[in-house]
């Protein structure tokens, strides 16, 4: 256990890539999971059903909420505690974490497939999108359950010093998609309903491998009878940290429902699937930039925990540069080799067009996202969830939802897309203002 968990005396830019290199490999093998689906559906469907596939973007969103409430909510909470040498309250977060997804994924499960259809013709869907939105969200629906499990089990496996395993399981079903998608679609003839049976498939293998884990004698922390059963006071307190993530992914979610209606108004079914195709490309940018906030993670949390306040900032500084550079990177390919990355998901020039002078704006102030992400991850990791949570709202709620509003009423489809930098700009600066207070308030904790 000592040799897995030195995170409060070791080397930080060492100790930071040995955590979030996995990760970062997870995240991107992650997004290219999804980006998967929309590359196959483009090429072996058609325009119409990546504009379906993007409509069950706010379902996947909210399931997810529901998912990382529990699992970024339970990891935490099994870091810090970790940290604190509290080896038994973190198993039972373990074990917790697991009854909790079980029942939130079923429950979800059942109510989103009563009311499916209503659903999505109120998140934008047209006559010809419904039935691929349909056939699509049936599938992922029914497996519900298992990706909620796997993910949750995930973000435990990276808290608990195994970034490697973690890595493992998600490249597992990275590899087991990648195979599957092109059997189904093209070999099965199953359309996107194909691509839907690759994904719970894959996701399942990978909980295997998850479960195997926790089933091993030699694991830090491992499956046991009695952590299963609901502790008292522990879904609070899973709840309570895991409350930001929550609050961002249904926020996301309402916010994709304005983007695809407003698309879909000022646009049409074209400007959906070009949206959808953006956010993909813009999502694998995002996911690095997790991969390092899940390296940083349970760094911040142990030694936030052991009271290493000068190490906590060092690393949330590291964190950010990387981050920036991520977030730069993306703004270039955006600004200067959008064609070939659209290219690679359709051949219908209508919609490479649309999506190629979306994307431009959609990124124009790219290179400012990294700090406000690091920097809303980071309070949850020290446990200051509700910083994180304003945080999160004001980028999506107070900014962004009023310039969707606005903006597409003057400027038609190029002001959906401007509302993007604009918002991400204004969170820049409300996390700049965060960030320098509780750096100062750190400042003081080591003085006295």
């Amino acid at each position: 256990m000592t040799k897995n968990l030195e995170l409060d005396k070791g080397n930080i830019p060492g100790l930071l890539f040995k955590y979030a290199l996995p990760a970062i490999i997870s995240m991107t093998a992650a997004s290219i999971y999804n980006m998967a689906d929309v590359m196959f559906i483009g090429r072996g469907v058609n325009a119409m059903a990546i504009a379906g596939l993007s409509l069950t973007l706010p379902l996947m969103n909210i399931s997810a909420a529901f998912g990382s409430m529990i699992g970024v909510g339970a990891s935490t909470l099994v870091s810090v505690k970790l940290g604190q040498k509290d080896k038994v309250t973190a198993e039972k977060a373990l074990g917790n974490a697991v009854t909790l997804n079980t029942i939130i994924g079923i429950s979800y499960s059942i109510i989103a497939l009563i009311f499916l259809e209503p659903t999505l013709y109120f998140f934008g869907a047209s006559a010809q999108t419904l039935p691929y939105a349909k056939e699509y969200m049936q599938i992922i629906l029914a497996g519900n359950v298992i990706t909620h499990i796997y993910h949750g089990l995930n973000d435990n496996l990276r808290a608990s010093g195994y970034p490697k395993k973690a890595m493992l399981a998600t490249l597992t079903a990275v590899t087991t998609n990648l195979i599957l998608d092109p059997l189904f679609i093209f070999g099965f003839k199953w359309g996107i309903r194909g691509a839907a049976i690759a994904t719970v498939i894959s996701q399942a293998v990978a909980l295997g491998i998850v479960v195997h884990h926790y089933t091993r004698k030699d694991s830090i922390i491992r499956f046991k009878r009695d952590i299963f059963t609901i502790q008292k006071g522990m879904p609070r307190n899973i709840v309570s940290v895991g409350l930001a993530p929550f609050l961002m992914n249904i926020v996301n979610s309402l916010i994709i429902i304005i983007i695809n209606r407003s698309f879909l108004k000022f646009g049409g079914d074209y400007a959906v699937g070009a949206y959808g195709i953006a956010n993909r490309m813009v999502f694998l940018f995002i996911m690095i930039i997790f991969g390092f906030n899940q390296g940083m993670q349970p760094l911040v949390g142990f030694n936030y925990g052991a009271r290493k306040y000068k190490r906590v900032t060092e690393i949330y500084k590291l964190t950010v540069l990387c981050a920036s550079c991520i977030s730069m990177l993306a703004f270039i390919i955006a600004q200067f080799f959008p064609h070939a990355a659209v290219k690679l998901f359709t051949n219908d020039p209508t919609l490479i067009k649309l999506t190629v002078e979306g994307l431009r704006i959609d990124l124009a102030a790219f290179p400012l996202v990294g700090l406000p992400i690091v920097t809303s991850n980071f309070f949850q990791a020290i446990r200051k969830p509700g910083k994180a949570i304003f945080l999160s709202l004001t980028r999506q709620v107070i900014f962004l939802i009023p310039a969707l509003l606005i903006l597409p009423r003057f400027f038609g489809v190029i002001g959906v897309w401007a509302s993007m930098p604009i918002s991400d700009a204004a969170s820049f600066v409300v996390a700049t203002v965060l960030i320098i207070k509780q750096m100062k308030e750190f400042r003081t904790y080591d003085e006295s």
